[in-house]
This record gives C-alpha cells, structure tokens and sequence, in this order.
C-alpha cells in the first residue's frame, strides 16, 4: 500500500506539472477590435510620418532586367506541401531562377526581385541585408515577391514548422540564395536605359476559383502587368496574378516553377524579351485544373492567364510621370496566437519558439502611374476589389503582390474568420480583423503615395 500511494503521489505530481505546462502555452483567443489595440495606433504613427520626394524630382524613366539561375547542383528538400515534409526533389523538370528589375528616374533608384521560390525566405532577406554595401540599393528600395511554386528550392526555413514546409535547414542554400538576389540586382544595373511604362490590365475569370468557399466567395480575377519598351524596342514585362501555383500536386515531387514558369517562357518566347512574375492576392485564390495530367494542365492553365494577358480587350495606360518613390515600413501586429482548436490558441512565446521570429514588415514601389504593395503573407484576393477602386479614384493602378520577405500566414476576408477552414485555422496566427486591418494599411499607403 505504501508503494502505491507513492506511485500515485508521483502520478499525481507529473500530472500537475503538465498541466501548469500545458497551461503555460495556451490561452483563449483576444478577440479586442483592432482599432482599440496599440499595434494600430502604431501604425498610424508610422505612416504618418513618412516624407514623400516631390514630384518635380523626377527624370527620365530607365529601367534594366537580368536573371540568375538558382537551380541547384544537388537536390535539395522541396519546399511547399506539408505533407511531403521536405522530401527532396527527385529531378529537374524545369529550372529556377530569380529576376530582377532596376528602375531610376535620376533622383531615385529601386530594384524588384521575382523569385521562383514558395515564398521570399526571411532568412535569406537577413542574408541579403548583410551583403549590402554602401554603393548597393538599400534594403529599403528593393521590393520582393515570389512566383509561389510548390516545387522550388527548400532547406532555408528555421523552427519545426521548417521541416514540413520546407525541409531541414541549410545554411549553404540561404547563402547561395542571397548571393542570387544580390548578383541579379547588380546585372540588372548595369543595363539600365531609357523606357516608356505602361500599365496593363487583363480579365481572366477562366483560370481562378476560390478554394476557401467556392461559389460563396468572390475571386480576383485581373491580370496586373508593368510593360516596359526601350528605345532599342527591347520589351519586358512584370505580371502578377491571384492564382495559387499549386497546379502540380504534393505526389509531383520535382523542380519546377509551376505554371508561372512556363506563362514566363512563352511570353519570352512570343512578345517580349524580359518577362517576369509574381504571385498577387494568392489568398484563398487557387487555379483551374484542367487537362490529362499535372503539366498538361500547367500549359493549360499558363496559356489561359497567357491568352487573356495578350486579349485586345487587355487595358492599357501609358504613364505621364517618371515618379519613383519606395516605402518600407515595420507592420505592428497583434502578437502571434495561432490556434489549436477554433478559440484555443498558442501563447505568443510557443508559437516564436516553434516558428523562429523575424522583423515583418510591409513595403511600396510607384512607379509613374503604377503602385506596387508587398504584403508578408498569402494575401487574400477578396480584399483587393475595393482596393483597387480606391487607388483609380488616386490616379493610381494598384497591384497587391504576396511573399515581400516576411511572413505572417494567411490573411483572409473577416467574415470567414470563425471558420474551421485550412486557411483561417491552421495558417491564421495573428488573431482576428487583419482583414479589415491590412485593408486600411494598404489604404493609407494609397493615400500617402499618391
């Protein structure tokens, strides 16, 4: 008898341990409306204290393009679908690249990276800032986003969720990466030349559905595009889309950049000679599948958003300014409170110690008629319609693009919030009304840039 009431003495203390611990680590979703928070109050700050370059500083518009292949050596793990937890491509189907682009108007100068990776790795941007030298484009003025391939390069992500997402962490891959983004930035220097911009919009409800809800939801379905034509009549172009690039399948485990890559190539192999992609409004946007298998149905999805981006019913508008102005701003937030069932959720230091913790942040390009706004997630197509008729009020062409180097999960529109959903469950980790929230930060910085 006097064993076992030892034994359950010890049961009985591990049990309270666990609980305090388990106690530790959870506590029930703060549902406080974002306006009330200090993390908006904040921002206000922040925004209202950025000084905008006058107009009449502005030159005569030059623009350069270059790519660097990243495709590595050696497989690598694949970063994308959680359920392959970061199993190694098992070939090359096509190679990856990053490109960029340098914009001056003589007064200021500004460089945009497109990578063919799931997302812009924070690590590899902690990288990259380091590299930076007094005589590179600051961190400040390059704006980022990716193609959003399941398919791409993995091995750079930090915390446990790495291992699903993006397999085991590599130092030398986040190396080789930076050294990637800062070598297409200087090619892209040295070629820059006098261009015309134009912007260009395109309608393709054909090749995007919402995955959240379905028919429920809306969808985005315009093709956003920056044209670019030398005096050489060189051409490039910068289109960015809703559509997930999640055609091929978790089961399709090679390199690739997904339908993005081949919509690239064939515009360079058609009517320009410098293409490049980012992913939009991905958030709750995913593609149409159509064809016999995986790539047939990427060649059908990239000839879709292809044929509508070529339409003559396409939108064009030439821009009557050389402005160039950049914004890169901290984005405060609600601490991270990501759930475990629909109101309990992770206590801040649970989900920072499981994740990694890097700077989040939101960044802006105009260039002439064009406002480019990086946001650090999977922003969700719903929440651009108003968006963009907003900024047209501005005189401004608005294109929201996912991945600008940070990344704080999915943001979704409110009202499916307290759904048992993939998107606002399992990837919703900064509490309630970000949707409204990021909104009302992408309209502030309409407001300031125009």
């Amino acid at each position: 008898m006097k064993l076992l009431r030892i034994v359950l003495k010890v049961i009985g203390i591990f049990l309270l341990v666990l609980v305090i611990a388990i106690a530790t680590m959870i506590t029930t979703m703060d549902d406080t409306p974002y306006q009330q928070m200090a993390y908006y109050k904040e921002w206000k700050t922040l925004i209202g204290g950025v000084k905008v370059t006058p107009a009449d500083t502005a030159g005569a518009l030059r623009a350069g393009w270059a790519k660097v292949n990243i495709t590595p050596a050696t497989p690598t793990p694949t970063a994308g679908y959680g359920n392959r937890r970061g199993k190694p491509y098992t070939a090359v189907h096509d190679s990856v690249y990053v490109r960029a682009m340098v914009i001056d108007n003589g007064h200021t100068k500004a460089a945009i990276i497109a990578a063919d990776l799931l997302i812009i790795p924070p690590t590899v941007i902690k990288v990259l800032k380091e590299k930076l030298k007094p005589g590179d484009i600051p961190f400040d003025q390059i704006y980022f986003g990716a193609t959003h391939s399941h398919n791409s390069v993995g091995g750079w992500g930090t915390g446990i969720s790495s291992l699903f997402f993006s397999g085991k962490y590599d130092p030398a891959i986040v190396e080789n990466l930076a050294n990637a983004f800062h070598q297409a930035i200087a090619d892209a220097q040295k070629r820059v030349e006098p261009v015309q911009l134009t912007y260009l919009e395109s309608l393709d409800s054909l090749d995007i559905r919402n995955r959240l809800v379905g028919e429920e939801g809306g969808i985005d379905p315009e093709i956003r595009s920056a044209a670019f034509v030398t005096r050489s009549g060189q051409k490039a172009i910068l289109s960015s889309f809703a559509a997930h690039s999640t055609v091929l399948n978790s089961k399709n485990i090679v390199l690739s950049r997904d339908y993005p890559g081949m919509l690239v190539d064939s515009l360079e192999k058609g009517r320009y000679n410098f293409a490049m992609y980012m992913a939009g409004a991905v958030g709750s946007m995913g593609p149409i599948e159509k064809g016999t298998d995986d790539f047939d149905e990427v060649k059908n999805q990239a000839f879709g958003v292809q044929n509508a981006l070529l339409s003559p019913a396409t939108t064009r508008e030439d821009a009557k300014s050389a402005i160039v102005e950049t914004l890169t701003l901290p984005l405060p937030l609600r601490e991270p409170t990501p759930r475990l069932t629909m109101n309990i959720v992770l206590r801040p230091w649970a989900f920072k110690k499981a994740f990694g913790e890097y700077p989040v942040f939101v960044k802006a390009l105009r260039v002439g008629n064009i406002l480019m706004v990086g946001m650090p997630c999977d922003f969700s197509g719903e929440l651009t319609a108003s968006l963009d008729a907003y900024a047209k009020t501005k005189g401004l062409n608005l294109m929201v693009t996912s991945f600008n180097g940070g990344y704080i999960g999915y943001i979704t529109h409110d009202k499916y919030f307290n759904r048992d959903l993939y998107e606002t469950k399992t990837m919703s980790w900064y509490g309630p009304y970000n949707g409204a929230y990021l909104q009302e930060v992408i309209k502030d910085i309409i407001d300031k840039l125009s």
